[in-house]
């Protein structure tokens, strides 16, 4: 495991500090957390992909011994209900939380049909400091305070600048899959699947698109738009230069998620 001061060290030049990007998303089905105690980042948010790759708590508390760690723990299911099952709370010491509604993906039918507003108002009770993910329930979110999760879209920029209007001063987060290359077979393989499943995306491709690199035609031209919109890719220094944009709409935190793995954080 890195040290405190090699992990410093490396952070300065990390390609995540010339992107100027804050922390990392990890998902425990695909990135190797042993591994990631190894990132230069002082940031760290371990997703919820479901109970059985969800880490165990020697994991949590290993990557929490010299940097801020939060693991996504979805309300409604078992395990993280405040209002129910709550048998994985608390957390390791050192660990945070962030309060989502969760992916119905990863829930069982019971788990979908229970109420989000109340659990999430009951969770903050529990961990007043946890951020809170917007993704489907954004009025929800913001009525439970705490800092705002977003999910990087087209609309992001001025979804900011409307809640910094309105008078909203609280803390902003994004999260944001992140490809630093300029090759854009490479940039469709690794974000185009993720581009085409958002609504406005899926509405404009035609059926049965092919969504990497192999896509041509309309779908190539629609993708190639919708991956620069839902995800942060090209070279650093254009990564950087589009996390100035949001900072100056008013994001505070920058989360990346490696969408082609660990390695390209390592450098």
């Amino acid at each position: 495991m890195q040290t405190r001061l090699g992990c410093l060290i490396m952070l300065r030049h990390s390609p995540l500090a010339r992107a100027d990007i804050d922390g990392v998303a990890l998902k425990p089905r695909e990135h190797d957390l042993e591994r990631a105690a190894e990132l230069p980042a002082d940031l760290l948010n371990v997703d919820y992909e479901g109970r059985d790759p969800f880490p165990a708590t020697s994991s949590l508390s290993n990557l929490a011994v010299d940097r801020r760690v939060l693991a996504t723990t979805p309300v409604r299911a078992d395990g993280f209900d405040p209002l129910g099952d709550d048998s994985l709370l608390p957390l390791p010491d050192g660990v945070g939380r962030v309060l989502v509604a969760g992916n119905p993906a990863y829930l069982t039918d019971d788990e979908r049909k229970r109420a989000v507003a109340p659990r999430f108002g009951a969770a903050r009770e529990d961990a007043p400091d946890a951020w809170v993910g917007t993704e489907g329930v954004e009025r929800v979110a913001l009525a439970s305070g705490g800092p705002q999760y977003e999910l990087l879209s087209r609309t992001t920029v001025r979804d900011v600048r409307a809640l910094r209007a309105a008078g909203y001063s609280g803390d902003i987060a994004l999260y944001a899959p992140v490809v630093l290359s300029e090759d854009e077979d490479a940039v469709l393989d690794a974000v185009g699947a993720y581009a085409a499943r958002r609504g406005p995306v899926k509405r404009a491709l035609p059926d049965d698109p092919v969504v990497d690199g192999r896509a041509s035609g309309r779908a190539r031209e629609v993708l190639s738009q919708a991956v620069r919109d839902y995800a942060l890719v090209g070279n650093v220094d254009d990564v950087a230069d589009r996390v100035g944009r949001l900072r100056e709409a008013g994001v505070d935190t920058v989360v990346g998620y490696p969408a082609r793995g660990l390695d390209e954080f390592m450098a």
